[in-house]
């Protein structure tokens, strides 16, 4: 018995030993074959591995799994190290809060509501209203808003006007105190005292008025003004302090900034899409999607109902575009010939925009397809109509989808079904009175968040895209927080007399 219980007491050692001697030999091995792959990546061991030079820096800001169906959707590595200068302490601002979906503008916090705290720089008028041919008066670079407001040119041009809207709020926050009580963002004249730093450069009326060469011109107009702001932006203690990364800069029209946005590229820009952007520049972390300002008139007093609206599915706009916008055309066909469906080429010329208007307000649903870029104004010429939008853009990027879930009033349809003979027109015929009439609802209660009006009024365009800006503050201060982690054990306690770097690598492009 004795025997029999050494005898099972060592094979329960030589068997413990064997299973610590087999997990040892696969760890081993493991580590052996991963050593093998990482040595195989290095770009002198493979000529295929990733070029990590054509990524802006993979220290100060990098995207994870840009295969990933995510597209934009970059995630914010570690920052660089800017040489040091003084530390600067800013206020946190609460978010706003959300109940069941639906945007709202008081904050989590009881008491007076936050407000973001911005530094305007005092540019030249030739980058803001000296475009729309306002001259300034004696030394003063702004309009006095208690005369008069330089007028903003009509038709298509108004859809990426959103940099004249949020400039006359910041400069109403000063001369026009009194002109709103719900104010999301005021002035400040002393950068320390920001959240963060803004660049009113019309960049988008600049690339629709000036984008053009004349015969006897080597650049645009465009161009210039963009190496100018870019000198002037980089030249300021502000953009130095942080490299960049509290600053905010509009580049709506996608189009716009071609030029500077590759030297820019830390900073948040405001943006319509990132249809026309590598994620290495701009992103869903990084920047903040804005409304396009819709060209057809609000529908007001709107009585009407399911039945009343005879059209269920509507499309008026360029049916044949380049890019991801092939998807119009091949629906065209699919379309063309259902008799309860308006499928039609049109533009804004020759009364275009009100046809528009007319087709929208009649019909049960509204067509919003990818053209060139994933977005457009399109969508929220359907808002103002109260016309539910079917959209069939898998990349497109929705202004506050943090705060507002868009499945309450639109309708989403990925590409490749819409595309499949009759399954678009049977899946909108499925959604029956009681459904559309709750979406139909739901629009009418949002639609203020689209408009961009002065005075700017509470949960307007203006105030959202404010407080989607004070959404990214704490990221932008984090960024900035980091990049300084390293100052004192690299340049020493006497941080005050180190030279700051007046700008940041410039990244390659994808293109």
């Amino acid at each position: 018995m004795a025997e029999r219980n050494v005898s099972h007491s060592h094979f329960k050692v030589v068997s413990r030993n064997s299973l610590l001697s087999f997990f040892s030999l696969i760890t081993m091995l493991f580590m052996m074959s991963w050593l093998f792959i990482l040595r195989s990546t290095r770009p002198e061991d493979n000529p295929n591995a990733i070029d990590r030079n054509a990524l802006p820096d993979s220290n100060q800001f990098s995207t994870i799994n840009t295969e990933s169906p995510f597209g934009n959707r970059a995630i914010l590595g570690n920052e660089q190290d800017l040489e040091p200068t003084s530390h600067e302490t800013k206020k946190t601002l609460p978010d706003e809060t959300n109940d069941s979906g639906k945007c709202s503008t008081k904050p989590r916090t009881s008491g007076k509501k936050s407000v973001l705290k911005i530094f305007m720089y005092d540019l030249p008028s030739e980058f803001h209203f000296g475009l729309l041919d306002w001259k300034e008066e004696g030394h003063g670079v702004w309009p006095d808003l208690r005369k008069k407001l330089p007028h903003y040119p009509g038709g298509l041009n108004l859809q990426h006007s959103i940099e004249y809207w949020l400039t006359l709020d910041l400069l109403a926050s000063e001369q026009l105190p009194e002109s709103s009580d719900s104010r999301s963002a005021i002035r400040v004249h002393n950068s320390s005292e920001a959240d963060v730093i803004f660049v009113p450069f019309f960049s988008s009326l600049s690339y629709n008025r000036f984008s053009r060469t004349d015969p006897h011109e080597k650049r645009s107009n465009n161009k210039v003004l963009q190496e100018k702001v870019v000198k002037f932006v980089t030249a300021q203690l502000e953009w130095k302090r942080s490299g960049g990364r509290d600053h905010v800069i509009l580049a709506h029209h996608p189009n716009s900034m071609l030029d500077a946005r590759t030297k820019l590229w830390p900073a948040t820009f405001i943006l319509s899409d990132f249809g026309r952007y590598p994620p290495n520049i701009a992103n869903v972390e990084k920047d903040v999607i804005a409304p396009y300002k819709h060209v057809v008139e609000c529908y007001e007093n709107d009585s009407s109902t399911f039945d009343s609206r005879p059209t269920l599915l509507y499309f008026q706009g360029a049916i044949y575009r380049k890019d991801g916008g092939h998807v119009r055309q091949e629906l065209f066909y699919l379309l063309k010939e259902e008799k309860d469906v308006h499928f039609s080429f049109g533009s804004a010329q020759k009364g275009g925009v009100k046809d528009a208007s007319a087709g929208m307000r009649s019909s049960k649903f509204c067509l919003n397809i990818a053209g060139d870029t994933p977005s457009s104004n399109r969508l929220f010429d359907a808002i103002a109509s109260h016309c539910v939008p079917v959209i069939i853009s898998d990349e497109i990027e929705l202004p506050y989808e943090d705060a507002i879930d868009y499945t309450d009033f639109c309708i989403f349809v990925r590409t490749r079904d819409a595309l499949k003979k009759r399954f678009l027109i049977d899946f909108v015929r499925s959604v029956k009175k009681d459904e559309w009439t709750r979406m139909w609802n739901r629009l009418k209660q949002v639609q203020k968040y689209y408009e961009f009006q002065f005075p700017s009024k509470e949960a307007d365009a203006v105030q959202m895209i404010w407080q989607a800006v004070a959404r990214k503050a704490p990221l932008m201060r984090l960024k900035t927080n980091k990049s300084r982690r390293f100052f004192r054990s690299v340049y020493g306690t006497n941080m005050g007399n180190v030279r700051v770097k007046s700008s940041l690598p410039t990244p390659k492009n994808f293109w």
